[in-house]
């Protein structure tokens, strides 16, 4: 099998960004996977990811991944410390005190259209064929709720524990994770829980939309633990 030319090489990255990260903060498969699936040695990819790098396409830190956007400057270095130190039963937590307001705010705020934006962010899970395009997809739902609470406090709150969830403590427990509960899981169980979540918002009903997330939290929380949430209601 040929190798792609310099051009087309980089062309096809450009469109496995389009359609695989295409947001900012979404992650790109991991060099591997990647230089396996354009049909390119990694020395190659890495010279084209080098150059979408100095374009702002892209950043990349050493054991946490090569992710879309211009590398972040909004969090001072010890924030950042403290963030890529933080054990994930620091971030469960976390998202447990904050991730219910935010979906309370957004049962406050949500407009149709919202709804239906919540609506295709789910619908994204229930197809995502990988471990990888489950985290993309999760990510996404999450950031967009907290869009739809029009709170920019709150949105930058979000993508604060966004990021959190991209270091490498994180990413070694939540790995160990989908490796044995498997994406199937995420595609129903947690994609099921979602969706009650949008349909509280789509209610406007708050209390509701708080208590679903609370609910979706805890099965992360059991799954992350070892144990079995499908019990969870």
């Amino acid at each position: 099998m040929p190798r792609p030319s310099d051009d087309s090489l980089l062309a096809r990255l450009r469109q496995v960004l389009a359609t695989q990260a295409p947001n900012i903060g979404d992650r790109l498969p991991a060099e591997r996977d990647l230089a396996a699936q354009l049909g390119c040695s990694r020395e190659a990819l890495r010279k084209r990811l080098t150059l979408l790098e100095t374009e702002g396409q892209i950043w990349r830190h050493v054991g946490q991944g090569t992710f879309r956007g211009p590398r972040p400057r909004n969090l001072p270095v010890r924030d950042t410390l403290q963030v890529e130190g933080a054990a994930p039963p620091d971030l469960m937590r976390a998202r447990f005190l904050l991730e219910p307001i935010i979906a309370a705010e957004a049962a406050r705020s949500a407009t149709a259209t919202d709804v239906t934006l919540l609506r295709v962010r789910v619908q994204a899970g229930r197809i995502a064929q990988d471990t990888q395009a489950c985290e993309t997809a999760d990510d996404a739902f999450h950031r967009a709720l907290a869009q739809v609470s029009g709170n920019p406090v709150l949105i930058g709150v979000l993508a604060y524990l966004s990021d959190a969830r991209r270091r490498a403590a994180w990413q070694h427990e939540w790995g160990r994770t989908y490796r044995r509960i498997g994406v199937n899981e995420f595609r129903h169980l947690h994609s099921d829980q979602h969706s009650r979540i949008v349909d509280a918002v789509a209610r406007s009903d708050p209390d509701a939309a708080a208590l679903a997330m609370t609910q979706h939290l805890n099965t992360i929380g059991l799954a992350m633990a070892g144990h079995d949430p499908s019990h969870v209601p």
